[in-house]
């Protein structure tokens, strides 16, 4: 697919989605639903996202009867949850479902605009080009790592979560988890067997059980309509991090078998120093901290604010013309960037681009660029 010389809108042009994880895959298949040439890039060997690199005992929140995407039914018993490979499969899977080109080892550089058109250019140096753009690379290769007092002078290893992968390297040692979401509890959890470990929060951590009345909690997003509330709605109810308790861990940090102190005011050396001045000897220390949309390459483009986050309104681009976005969190609801979310999203989203592209009457969403 070489880049040619025509600069104008045309249908048979590919929209070009960037990513071939769950998000990209959710947009491929919508894209082909409504007959639009497709092409999706990913960085990876295989369409299958991030997955392969979370950490080793990671599984699903939501069990596979709550995880499925269209057109392929997530396998094993009900009331599964899948493991982290599990999962990787399944998008592998799904990815050989889609009547769409794929190509992997395809990382993007850049992305600029010609005409109605966009250029993608690829790190090998290909020119590619395309009718519209669904950007839909997630967050796991941008990690979010907040400053810490100290911590350039810091001595003891410093990490991310996304660099953590299983427990054996912090045998016997003393290791504090930074965070109060579910990645922070599973790995402080993962920890517990082998370590000595605190989880460092600034607030106390907040659980949501697994099961409400029989019920797996996601039967309850769904029922209830939460899983569909839209993102102004979910800032007035969701006031910092919940965990999604499915592991028994609000029970552990009850037993002791992991504790949970406010966070440490600073770094000294090869200790931390405790709010409430003591100060003790760690090994490690593992940032559960989150991750920001991982969206550099549209930087040269414009698309983005001035701390790297996209413009857009429910993941369509206010800045650019057909361009458009699947997988940001609570982007259209508290499901948004989940397996059991993203497709919805994807349709809401590709629609209107599909029109938009094709001129035809009640291209809504798409609206001038500011």
């Amino acid at each position: 697919m070489v880049i040619d010389d025509d600069s104008g809108r045309r249908a048979d042009t590919p929209v070009i989605v960037i990513g071939g994880g769950q998000s990209g895959l959710a947009a491929g298949r919508a894209l082909a639903d409504l007959g639009m040439p497709t092409l999706i890039l990913e960085a990876g060997d295989r369409a299958v996202g991030s997955w392969p690199r979370y950490y080793d005992s990671l599984h699903l929140f939501s069990p596979v009867e709550f995880s499925s995407m269209p057109g392929l039914t997530f396998p094993g018993p009900q009331g599964h949850y899948p493991h982290r490979d599990e999962v990787a499969d399944y998008l592998a899977a799904y990815a050989a479902t889609l009547d769409v080109e794929i190509q992997t080892d395809s990382q993007v550089e850049t992305i600029n605009q010609d005409g109605s058109q966009f250029i993608i250019r690829t790190t090998d140096g290909r020119l590619l080009r395309a009718s519209g753009i669904v950007a839909a690379t997630g967050s796991f290769a941008n990690p979010y790592r907040p400053a810490l007092a100290g911590e350039r002078d810091f001595t003891a290893k410093l990490l991310h979560v996304s660099e953590y992968h299983n427990r054996a390297p912090y045998a016997g040692q003393r290791v504090v988890v930074v965070g109060a979401g579910d990645s922070a509890v599973q790995v402080a959890s993962d920890l517990a067997s082998v370590a000595t470990v605190t989880l460092a929060t600034r607030k106390p951590v907040r659980f949501i059980p697994q099961r409400l009345r029989g019920k797996d909690v996601h039967y309850w997003y769904r029922e209830t309509g939460f899983d569909a509330l839209p993102p102004e709605w979910l800032t007035r109810i969701i006031r910092g991090t919940v965990v999604t308790d499915s592991g028994g861990h609000e029970k552990e940090l009850i037993q002791g078998r992991f504790d949970r102190r406010p966070m440490f005011d600073h770094l000294d050396g090869d200790r931390v120093v405790w709010s409430d001045g003591q100060t003790e000897l760690v090994d490690a220390i593992i940032l559960a901290t989150g991750y920001k949309p991982s969206l550099e390459y549209l930087r040269e483009l414009g698309a983005l604010d001035e701390l790297g986050a996209p413009v857009h309104v429910g993941g369509i681009s206010v800045t650019h013309l057909g361009l458009v976005y699947v997988g940001l969190e609570f982007q259209r609801s508290f499901a948004s960037n989940t397996l059991r979310g993203v497709s919805e999203d994807a349709r809401e989203v590709i629609a209107p681009l599909v029109a938009w592209i094709r001129d035809a009457p009640g291209a809504i969403g798409l609206s001038k660029p500011v």
